[in-house]
């Protein structure tokens, strides 16, 4: 015997139906809106990273990692882009890197200023931390069914449920690295007569930057993995390739573009883990 022979059921799936129903009615112009701009930007993007030759784009990028990081990365990077460009996935793999870069500039833009925001009041700490936790655990694939609802199929559903997916962790550990600055530091600059935002943006801020690129590596590293899922609902990339491999069995053809996406993956990882230690490197110094 079940809990509903027990308790009317309630009906959770046709009021989380008519909530969604009534948000597309209401705010079409808005979600208009927000596709086109969205769609735009990826769009622009995807424009001008096409305008530079896979050659030098590679060299550039590989140039850009060896500054940010050191030139083994570097190397890496170069001969890792110029392997993606002669499997011949160079325009998926560009389609999706604009994807991923739109997504964590958004998660970056929401999620930092809302940790900064949790980590000076333990209210708001308590409000978000469950809000999170429903964030992180909830399968991914859900996320892409209210977004097809609003945004209708292609770049913009992928981009929205990949925000939302990787936002959580630039918040998560924005707020851990500022409140883990030492108690004395902040008594000395309270000491010196500092103002709160002095303290945050001279002091915590600071200090907690190799915590905040943590947050941001991760944020990234979700971003990837969500905008592969995304192709389901149309959003191009290397994961459209992989999704038609899977549904027309072609094994060679995902490992391709999968290996591709390792690839990207590592790269990106390795670039801003080296970005985060380099801002440690600076704060210590």
């Amino acid at each position: 015997m079940s809990m509903s022979d027990w308790f009317p059921q309630i009906p959770l799936a046709e009021w989380i139906d008519e909530i969604v129903e009534w948000l597309v009615t209401t705010f079409d112009i808005v979600f208009d809106g927000i596709t086109v701009g969205l769609d735009g930007f990826v769009t622009a993007l995807v424009s001008l990273f096409t305008v530079v030759p896979s050659v030098l784009f590679a060299l550039l990028f590989g140039l850009f990692a060896w500054w940010i990081a050191n030139k083994n990365i570097a190397l890496f990077s170069f001969i890792g882009l110029l392997f993606i460009d002669y499997l011949g996935y160079w325009e998926p793999m560009l389609q999706m890197l604009a994807l991923v870069l739109t997504s964590v500039i958004i998660s970056v833009l929401i999620g930092i200023p809302i940790g900064i925001w949790a980590s000076q009041s333990d209210t708001i700490r308590k409000v978000i931390t469950p809000l999170l936790d429903f964030m992180q655990t909830m399968p991914a694939f859900v996320y892409l069914l209210p977004a097809i609802f609003f945004f209708n199929i292609g770049v913009v559903p992928g981009v929205i449920a990949s925000v939302i997916f990787s936002t959580p962790p630039a918040i998560r550990l924005t707020t851990l690295g500022i409140r883990q600055v030492p108690a004395d530091l902040i008594e000395a600059t309270e000491a010196f007569g500092s103002t709160t935002m002095q303290k945050l943006l001279k002091v915590q801020i600071p200090l907690a930057m190799p915590t905040i690129m943590a947050g941001i590596n991760q944020s990234i590293m979700l971003a990837l993995s969500m905008v592969v899922i995304a192709s389901m609902v149309g959003a191009p990339g290397l994961g459209e390739d992989v999704y038609r491999a899977v549904t027309q069995l072609k094994v060679g053809i995902g490992f391709e573009a999968g290996l591709a996406i390792v690839v990207i993956a590592i790269i990106l990882d390795r670039v801003t883990q080296q970005a985060g230690k380099g801002k440690e490197r600076g704060t210590i110094s």
